[in-house]
C-alpha cells in the first residue's frame, strides 16, 4: 500500500510518497492559493501515478532570479523546476540560467493532436518558457468603508484619490505595475506608457505620482499579503494577483470587491534551471509533460481564477471544483472584466527591470 505524507519545514512543503528508490523534485512557486491550485491539479494526480517521486515545494518564486544567479555562481543548483513570470523567464533565459526547450518535446499535444506549439500559440514568448496561466494584477477594495459614504472605486486612478477614498493602500514593493498605473493616472495614454517610462523624465514622473500616496502605502512582496491586509481591515484597497482576490472574496467571503479597471495582464509558467544532471532533467521533463497537458491546465482553473494557457483547455473549464460556482465570470480574460486592460510589455521589462528595481528601492528609502 502506498503511503503519502505531508512534511512542513519553514516555507517548504513536501508531498512524499513512500518508496525505496524515491526521486526528489524541488518545485519553486509562489505559495498561497496559486500554489495550492498547482498542488491539486498537477502534483497530487502525478504523485498518485508515480509513487517513487517526492515533490518538495519551495515558495521562493518572487526571488527566483536572484537565487538562481547565486546558485549558478556557487555551482550548486538545487531547484528542478521554477514557476516564474514571463519577464523573469526572459531574464533568466538571456543570462543562460534557464534551459532552452522545444515545447513540442516537453509538452503533450492537444487531445485532437494539435502540437503544443500551436496550442500555446502566441504565449510562447521565450525559448525557455513553458506557459501555464494568464492572470492579471488588479485591485481589491473593502466594500464596507464608512468613510467613503457609499461610494466605490470605479477607476484605477481612485487609488490615488485619498480625499474621496481615504485609508491605507497596499502596493507591490517594486516598480512593476506601479509605474504603469502611476503614469496612466498622470495622464499618459496606455499606448505611450513604455515609451515614456523609457526616459529619465518618465521615471521621475511616475515616482512623483507615487509620492502623492507614499505615506498611505503598505508595501507587499508576497501575493498573499494584500488579501490578508484587506481581510484584517488594515488597508482599504490594494493590488495583488486576481486569483488571490478571488480566494478572499469567493472562498473566505470577506467584504471585498474587485476593481478590474486597468488590470495588467501577465503570464506565468515554468522554466527548467540550466545545467541539471541528466537523471533530474529526465524526471523534470516527465512531470512537465503531465502537468502542462490540456486536462491538467483546465483542472487548475477549477481551483483558481486564472485562464489556462492552452487553447484546448478553455472549453474544459467549468465550475469551481469545491465551491460549485461558474469560473468564467471570475477570469481576468472574461469580456466583462477586460474592458480596459494593460498588456504588460514583457521584453521591455526584461531589459529594464534591474535598473528600475534599483531606482525603486532608492526611492523607497527616501
Amino acid at each position: 500500500m502506498k503511503l503519502t505524507k505531508i512534511l512542513v519545514a519553514g516555507s517548504a512543503l513536501a508531498l512524499t510518497a513512500g518508496s525505496a528508490s524515491a526521486i526528489d523534485l524541488t518545485l519553486v512557486s509562489w505559495g498561497g492559493a496559486y500554489q495550492a491550485s498547482q498542488q491539486k491539479a498537477y502534483v497530487e494526480p502525478y504523485v498518485a501515478e508515480h509513487p517513487d517521486v517526492n515533490i518538495i515545494w519551495d515558495e521562493s518564486s518572487s526571488e527566483a532570479v536572484a537565487k538562481l544567479r547565486a546558485m549558478n555562481e556557487a555551482g550548486n543548483v538545487t531547484w528542478d523546476l521554477v514557476d516564474v513570470t514571463i519577464a523573469d523567464a526572459m531574464r533568466l533565459c538571456d543570462e543562460g540560467l534557464a534551459m532552452e526547450v522545444d515545447i513540442d518535446d516537453v509538452a503533450a499535444p492537444a487531445p485532437d493532436g494539435t502540437p503544443a506549439s500551436e496550442d500555446f500559440g502566441d504565449l510562447l514568448l521565450s525559448e525557455c518558457f513553458i506557459p501555464e496561466i494568464v492572470y492579471s494584477i488588479t485591485f481589491g477594495y473593502r466594500n464596507d468603508v464608512a468613510a467613503w459614504n457609499g461610494a466605490t472605486p470605479t477607476s484605477v486612478c481612485d487609488v490615488f484619490d485619498t480625499k474621496k477614498f481615504p485609508g491605507k493602500r497596499s502596493l507591490y514593493k517594486g516598480p512593476l505595475y506601479n509605474m504603469e498605473w502611476a503614469l496612466i493616472c498622470d495622464g499618459v495614454p496606455k499606448e505611450d506608457i513604455y515609451t515614456v517610462l523609457g526616459t529619465d523624465e518618465g521615471v521621475a514622473r511616475a515616482f512623483k505620482k507615487l509620492d502623492s500616496i507614499k505615506d498611505q502605502v503598505v508595501w507587499w512582496s508576497a501575493g498573499a499579503e494584500t488579501p490578508q491586509l484587506l481581510a484584517d481591515g488594515e488597508v482599504v484597497i490594494g493590488s495583488t494577483y486576481n486569483g488571490r482576490l478571488f480566494s478572499v472574496i469567493a472562498e473566505q467571503h470577506q467584504p471585498v470587491s474587485m476593481l478590474w479597471d486597468a488590470e495588467i495582464y501577465d503570464l506565468d509558467g515554468w522554466i527548467i534551471p540550466a545545467g541539471l544532471p541528466e537523471d533530474r532533467l529526465k524526471a523534470v521533463k516527465d512531470f512537465l509533460y503531465f502537468a502542462t497537458d490540456t486536462q491538467r491546465l483546465a483542472d487548475q482553473a477549477k481551483y483558481i481564477s486564472y485562464g489556462p494557457a492552452r487553447k484546448s483547455s478553455a472549453p474544459l473549464v467549468g465550475k469551481h471544483a469545491e465551491l460549485g460556482i461558474e469560473m468564467a465570470p471570475h477570469m481576468p480574460t472574461d469580456p466583462a472584466n477586460a474592458t480596459n486592460i494593460i498588456m504588460m510589455d514583457f521584453p521591455w521589462w526584461s531589459d529594464h527591470r534591474d535598473d528600475l528595481d534599483a531606482k525603486f528601492q532608492a526611492w523607497l528609502a527616501q
